[in-house]
């Protein structure tokens, strides 16, 4: 995507060489911020929950946006949104937060959650066109071993049954699934549009299942409200946003190779509002992520 594409209070905000930069670092700490809001939020109540109140939030005001926009979306791009709130919102979403409701830690979700660059890499050759080279393959290797000295002290834990595995395997086969076929149908819709149809789409999925499984309630405490607000401001509205900002920016295998920073940064929020420990071998698979993400992002005439 060409930055004339993107809204003018952008293009005048930053350099276009500088957008995808921002537009990465940004995701990152957002997407980041979805685990702390997960944190905090289960406190109180359960995952599922959580996910119902954010999304009744985030629906709603996406419901006001469009009613006020009034855009002209074709039939086409309406599914295509649907297709993705269901995919990388509900499914994903769900299953990772139902995983870890049921006993696994959040260092496995984040070691299976970073397959997806691998998994991306591997079907975006002969799905969507773009060429993999070998550094980048390299790149993806060192990812994911770097993730995996960053999460490596939470790898000893008990996980109950094997099959729970499942849960976060096919959560992240939906953020796959979904992130291939905004590349495969390319959209028209807004940014802010189409941010707003997947919030709809996946409020009223949340909140029928959590109502039908009887794990809708209103809790008391005001700090469950303070995390569902959080969710919805940094996880749904910065997070996801710039998720889609990316795809169009840099393509799927970039954006999806941005997620082998997110433990790491997710770590180090965990110790500013937690005040969680960071180990010497969790600060070397950071510095190991750092350097497969430059890897994998290096310009093509570079390599």
């Amino acid at each position: 995507m060409s930055t004339e594409t993107l809204p003018p209070s952008v293009r005048r905000a930053a350099p276009p060489r500088a957008l995808p930069f921002l537009a990465a670092a940004g995701f990152v700490v957002f997407w980041s911020s979805g685990f702390i809001g997960a944190r905090w939020g289960t406190e109180y109540s359960s995952a599922f929950d959580l996910l119902a109140w954010r999304f009744l939030l985030a629906g709603t005001i996406a419901a006001v946006a469009l009613a006020i926009r009034r855009p002209r979306i074709t039939r086409a791009d309406l599914i295509t949104h649907t297709g993705m709130a269901v995919l990388t919102q509900f499914v994903y979403l769900g299953l990772i937060f139902v995983g870890i409701d049921h006993g696994i830690s959040a260092g496995i979700t984040a070691l299976i959650g970073s397959l997806q660059p691998i998994l991306i890499a591997t079907v975006a050759g002969p799905l969507l066109g773009e060429r993999v080279s070998p550094l980048q393959w390299a790149g993806l290797a060192l990812g994911l071993g770097g993730v995996g000295l960053v999460v490596a002290d939470d790898l000893g834990s008990g996980h109950g049954s094997p099959w729970l595995f499942a849960l976060p395997v096919a959560g992240l086969l939906g953020l796959a699934a979904g992130t291939v076929l905004e590349r495969r149908r390319k959209p028209q819709t807004n940014l802010l549009d189409a941010l707003c149809l997947q919030s709809v789409v996946s409020g009223v999925l949340f909140i029928v299942v959590a109502t039908a499984t009887q794990q809708m309630t209103v809790p008391g405490e005001l700090g469950f409200y303070g995390a569902a607000v959080w969710l919805v401001v940094f996880s749904t509205a910065g997070g996801w946003g710039l998720y889609l900002v990316n795809l169009r920016l840099s393509g799927a295998t970039r954006v999806s190779s941005m997620l082998y920073l997110v433990p790491p940064t997710t770590m180090v929020l965990a110790y500013l509002m937690f005040g969680e420990t960071i180990g010497p071998i969790a600060l070397a698979g950071m510095l190991v992520c750092a350097v497969a993400v430059l890897l994998i992002r290096r310009p093509a005439r570079a390599r």
